[in-house]
């Protein structure tokens, strides 16, 4: 079962975008397979110390985009598969990408700069 308590909360987003998209960090680094049951939105809610409503726009939103599916009163569960990695994976590095290149360009770093030091950098990491 997954595990949200290394979930940290912060002002930046919506509560339920920041739900989503940890368990799509989680799915992307393998931590989590095809299958796995989700906490219950209660369980969920009581563990970050947020409304219940909140919990369930998450699971609303995961269920859209359809990387979870709830079966009745079964619980939830991750769904998994190709196409839907793919876009996650997509989408987690198109945005890991733009807050870094506006970070730099904040920073008022070339692109250049900014690639030599990564080229210097790569094999480091």
């Amino acid at each position: 079962m997954l595990d949200f308590s290394g979930l940290v909360l912060s002002n930046r987003d919506p509560i339920y975008v920041q739900i989503a998209s940890y368990v799509k960090k989680k799915i992307l680094a393998g931590h989590v397979s095809n299958g796995d049951p989700l906490p219950s939105r209660r369980e969920i809610a009581i563990m970050l110390g947020i409304n219940p409503n909140t919990a369930q726009k998450a699971f609303r939103l995961m269920e859209e985009e359809g990387y979870v599916v709830t079966v009745g009163n079964m619980g939830s569960i991750i769904s998994i598969n190709d196409t839907i990695l793919s876009r996650i994976k997509t989408e987690l590095t198109e945005n890991m990408v733009r807050e870094f290149i506006q970070s730099a360009k904040d920073s008022n770093l070339s692109f250049k700069e900014v690639f030599d030091f990564i080229s210097d950098m790569w094999d480091d990491a």
